[in-house]
């Protein structure tokens, strides 16, 4: 199952989002070309921070953007393409002779997707930065953590992950559709800062009707309320608690041998005792002592795994989740098949193998 498989990207190696990106759209089908750099520092950095997960399905091409014949070869693979994913600060395309006006004049269908941390335009668009801050501009950051500490990042799957390349894959997607019905192309621009932003609708929905606070730790979804967090067990394990509707929230107490006198959900003034309370009876057991407690009923308890135990788990491993190698498998499924697991990264091609692999012949320059 390929549904991309129509597509051709070229994609401009880099860290964080550009990477991830690439990755799905080739786990999809997309015939993405990687372009790397031809210098001996560049491609040792990335293939150390990619590795054969990031990198996999697709070739990497070493070009050298300064270079007036590689440049060329890449307009030629640009007016070949469907799309172009870069991750580089505004201006840096423009200044290596390949900016948004150069390619679309030799492919006036190509859709243009950059994907930065603060976007193209404002104050901040060239200035340097990494996901925990855009995370704290778009303000998600500051509803991360205990309220007596500072904010914890989220590792950097908010921003980079979510906020960029998910937000990327829908912009480019979207650009491809509308050029094929008109034609025409775009200039696609994914800021992480936007992409976050966007991704809190829900507490800014909320903090409208009253119902969210500024203050961290100190509402329904962060970990504040007794019955929608985090517990230590007696093993040093943990489990995660989700029981936020009245009937969830019912079999947790069943499960904990409480009653709702003991422990009354809404009592905000009483959060803190029954989370203590809470705390106290899952010291006594084993982390999986309690996955078996609730496994099959409606409390809304798992266990927090590791990244290891992810791989071995049963569900996982009944949905394929992972790949046999313990790499996470390409997702979402269409029709109940799973597009199908991508192996290392391909063979390195030159630029003219890049290109006949697009056209079947080198083009006369």
């Amino acid at each position: 199952m390929k549904p991309l498989s129509s597509l051709r990207i070229l994609e401009f190696d880099g860290l964080g989002p550009v990477t991830f990106l690439g990755m799905v759209l080739a786990d999809l089908g997309a015939d993405v070309i990687r372009l790397t750099r031809a210098d001996s520092a560049g491609p040792a950095v990335f293939t150390e921070v990619g590795g054969a997960i990031l990198h996999r399905g697709r070739p990497a091409v070493p070009v050298d953007l300064k270079d007036e014949g590689d440049r060329v070869r890449v307009l030629d693979l640009l007016a070949r393409s469907d799309g172009l994913i870069e991750g580089f600060r505004p201006g840096v395309m423009e200044r290596l002779g390949l900016g948004p006006d150069v390619c679309m004049s030799r492919n006036p269908a190509l859709v243009f997707a950059r994907v930065t941390g603060w976007g193209q335009t404002g104050p901040l668009a060239s200035s340097v930065g990494h996901d925990i801050n855009y995370l704290a501009l778009s303000g998600a950051l500051s509803t991360v953590g205990e309220a007596d500490r500072p904010a914890r990042p989220p590792l950097n799957l908010v921003g980079d992950y979510a906020g960029g390349a998910l937000m990327g894959a829908i912009g480019l997607l979207s650009g491809i559709l509308q050029a094929r019905t008109t034609g025409t192309g775009a200039v696609v621009d994914i800021a992480m800062t936007d992409g976050v932003a966007l991704m809190t609708a829900l507490f800014h929905a909320l903090k409208a009707r009253g119902l969210w606070t500024d203050q961290r730790d100190a509402n329904l979804l962060d970990g504040s309320t007794p019955f929608y967090r985090c517990y230590r067990c007696r093993d040093g394990g943990e489990v995660a608690v989700g029981a936020l509707e009245p009937r969830f929230y019912a079999a947790l107490l069943a499960g904990l041998g409480l009653t709702p006198e003991d422990a009354p959900q809404y009592d905000r003034g009483r959060w803190p005792e029954i989370a203590d309370r809470f705390g106290a009876i899952f010291a006594t057991r084993d982390r999986d002592d309690w996955a078996s407690q609730f496994g099959g009923t409606e409390a809304c308890v798992t266990p927090v795994l590791t990244l290891s135990e992810a791989v071995a788990n049963a569900h996982n491993k009944a949905r394929k989740t992972f790949d046999a190698a313990g790499a996470p498998a390409p997702s979402p499924l269409f029709d109940g098949v799973r597009p199908g697991a991508q192996t290392a990264t391909a063979p390195t091609l030159d630029l003219s193998g890049a290109l006949q692999r697009w056209t079947g012949a080198t083009p006369a320059r």
